[in-house]
This record gives C-alpha cells, sequence and structure tokens, in this order.
C-alpha cells in the first residue's frame, strides 16, 4: 500500500493503469473522460510505452487490437457514444480472444446525451453491445481508490482467460477527486515472459504466431470452447461487497456512484428505525447471482438504485425470482441519487406505497400520446402542401 494522495478519478485510473504495466494506449478525446489520455500522453513514453492519438475512436479500438495481438498490456479509454463507435472492435478483440482493458467513463445518454454523470450504459457493458454470442469481464469501481486499482485486476483477469476486460465508471467518480492510495507495487511487464500465442518476430527456432479474429474453420465449436471459460469465470470470479445484510428489512442493491449514495442510507436507518442493508455488485458481468439469491431469502424487499432506466433491476429480477418483491428507484440520464429519496422508496416498499418507486406503468397511466400526419403539409415528395 502507498502513502495516501489526493487524486483525481480519471488520474488515479491512469497512473493506475502505468502501474499496472499497459505499456500501449490509444485514445480520442470525449468528456468526462478526457483526463485519461491527458495523463497518458505525458506519462506513458517515460514508462516505457506509447501513446497514440487516434483519429477517431474507430482507429484507436483496431490500434489496441493490433496492440493486444502482440501480448502487450493494452488500453483504451471513452465515453459513452464513443464507446458505441468502438464495439465493433470489441467483438473482434472477444473473438480473437485477446486480452486488453476497455474504460468508459459514462455520460447521459442516449446518442450524445450530455456530459452529466450516468449508468445508461450498463445494458452495453453486460450484454457485450456488439453482434454474436461473447461476454467481457465488467468492473464497477465506487471511489477513486478502486477506480485507480482495478485497471491491475481488471487487465489481469483479461490474461487469465484472454478477453477483454472493461471498467464502468460513472462520469462524476472520473470527476471527483478524493484521498486514495495504491495497493500494488509497480509492474514491469518486460519482466511477466512471453504468451505463447502472441504474434512475436520469428526469431531462435520459434515457429509462427498467427492471431485471428475468425478462425474459419468451425465457428461452433470456438463459440462453446469460448462459454466453457465464460462458465468458469461466472463461478470464480463473482465480486460483491456487503453492509448490514444479516438482518435488514430492505436491501438496496446498487454499483458505482449509486452505492455511495445507498451507503448514506444504510448509515442513518438506524435511527429512524429501519434495517436496510446494501448489496454491491462490484462485476456487473459475470453478475453475482447466486450470492443475491441467498441474501433475498432473508429480506423482507429489495430495492434497485441506479442512475438508469432500470437495466440493473433486470439481472436483479433474474437472480432472486420470486424470493421477495423488487422495486426500483431510478435517476436516469444524469440524474443524482439522493440519501432521503432511497430511504422513502425503501419505506414504500414496506408500507405498499408508491412515493420514490419508479414504475414504467404508473407514468404511463398518466400519459396520452398521439402521433399522427397532416395532409395540409403536404405528401412524401410533395413539400409545397397544398390539396392533393
Amino acid at each position: 500500500m502507498t502513502e495516501k494522495t489526493l487524486r483525481k478519478g480519471n488520474e488515479a485510473l491512469a497512473e493506475g493503469a502505468i502501474r499496472a504495466g499497459i505499456r500501449f494506449f490509444a485514445g480520442y478525446p470525449i468528456t468526462p473522460q478526457n483526463e485519461v489520455p491527458e495523463y497518458m500522453a505525458a506519462h506513458m513514453a517515460e514508462n516505457g510505452g506509447a501513446f497514440v492519438q487516434a483519429e477517431s475512436e474507430v482507429a484507436a479500438i483496431n490500434m489496441v487490437y493490433g496492440a493486444a495481438a502482440t501480448g502487450t498490456r493494452s488500453m483504451t479509454s471513452s465515453s459513452s457514444p464513443g464507446i458505441s463507435l468502438k464495439q465493433e472492435g470489441i467483438t473482434y478483440l472477444a473473438s480473437a480472444d485477446l486480452p486488453c482493458l476497455i474504460v468508459n467513463v459514462m455520460r447521459g445518454g442516449p446518442g450524445l446525451g450530455s456530459i452529466s454523470g450516468a449508468q445508461g450504459d450498463y445494458f452495453q457493458a453486460t450484454r457485450g453491445g456488439g453482434n454474436g454470442d461473447y461476454h467481457i469481464i465488467v468492473l464497477a469501481p465506487n471511489s477513486v481508490e478502486e477506480l485507480g486499482n482495478f485497471p491491475k485486476l481488471g487487465i489481469e483477469l483479461a490474461e487469465k482467460y484472454r478477453m477483454p476486460c472493461m471498467i464502468l465508471a460513472d462520469g462524476i467518480l472520473g470527476q471527483m477527486m478524493e484521498s486514495m492510495a495504491f495497493n500494488f507495487d509497480p509492474i514491469d511487464p518486460n519482466k511477466l515472459g512471453k504468451f505463447d500465442w502472441a504474434v512475436d518476430i520469428n526469431k531462435q527456432g520459434r515457429g509462427k504466431s498467427k492471431v485471428f479474429s475468425y478462425k474459419g474453420d468451425n465457428l461452433i465449436a470456438d463459440v462453446v470452447e469460448r462459454a466453457k471459460r465464460y462458465g468458469l469465470i461466472e463461478k470464480d470470479e463473482a465480486r460483491y461487497e456487503e453492509r448490514n445484510t444479516d438482518d435488514c428489512d430492505v436491501l438496496l442493491v446498487a454499483y458505482g456512484l449509486s452505492s455511495r449514495a445507498c451507503l448514506e442510507a444504510v448509515s442513518t436507518t438506524k435511527e429512524k428505525g429501519l434495517k436496510v442493508g446494501l448489496f454491491r455488485p462490484i462485476t456487473l458481468w459475470p453478475f453475482p447471482s447466486k450470492r443475491l439469491a441467498e441474501l433475498s431469502k432473508k429480506a423482507k424487499a429489495i430495492l434497485v438504485v441506479e442512475q438508469s432506466l432500470g437495466q440493473l433491476v433486470q439481472d436483479v429480477k433474474l437472480a432472486v425470482g420470486s424470493n421477495v418483491p423488487v422495486g426500483l428507484n431510478a435517476y436516469p440520464a444524469g440524474g443524482q441519487p439522493d440519501g432521503n429519496q432511497i430511504l422513502t422508496a425503501a419505506k414504500s416498499l414496506l408500507t405498499g406505497q408508491t412515493e420514490g418507486l419508479f414504475d414504467l406503468q404508473w407514468h404511463a397511466a398518466n400519459f396520452t400520446y398521439k402521433c399522427e400526419r397532416n395532409l395540409s403539409l403536404g405528401v412524401q415528395g410533395d413539400r409545397k402542401g397544398g390539396n392533393q
């Protein structure tokens, strides 16, 4: 453990990646992750690595593909719409079984959205985001300290299972400053040895190595073999944190910055006679379904708190089934969770009320909608209007 220092989230992440042995970074600017490539540009070369300001997000992810194919610890970072542009490259990395680190410092969406911190990319990250049958490992930090230490965990998991790993961070987490320390010594990747699959100079009698994103012989066998690895990851790598889960009436489930707001709610409930616990998934894929299912048998209700329009709640419902009622306290498109509002929603779950709970059908019940054509404006091909 190093001495604690005050760092900005994005800069802690970048320094943590360099300390973890990342020696190739390709990126493209977008708020709110701009400090990551800025830091890499300033410090990668002095640590024996290479920084590339790519001409686009598409170019950046394909540069990472090339670097990862040589066995180099490689990384890219972006924010929500930039990650969308990288999705094709991510699927190619997954199909070529190449380890790399991908960082998404999320902003509000859909589309260009806003620069407000959000969690609307949960489905995109945990469901792969691109075409085909594949997964990527997804880690969700909730502090600047975790943001700085997760690059080591992420690249080690990526190399262990030969697949991309994503760090999914809230935009505010990337911008906030906190006291933090690194829990590992700097790693010299030159001392880690070579991968036998990596593309390298053909020397000392070694045969040629080839990396293919589409092997062409038996795609079914390739996908099934990869699924066996995914099964091992689900079994061995699910990570989570628990607070006050042994004896709680309402179990809060949240990740990232939302879990910090939930901690505020947990810390104040004892004074108000309400027993509230917190379950925080650290790996969003693999999702820690088994442990959550166990905890759901102890609680009277589960409240999911997320900065998105009901995405995490879907995995929670899949995990707990009919064991316990599940409610949603949602803050989409850049909304920020509030401890008092979370407690209000928790009480509503126990008393059969609706205050603080988000439900699409409740919203729809008070909403009328019409979409009509106005022939006076003309028809397709005739922009002048008038009678037809």
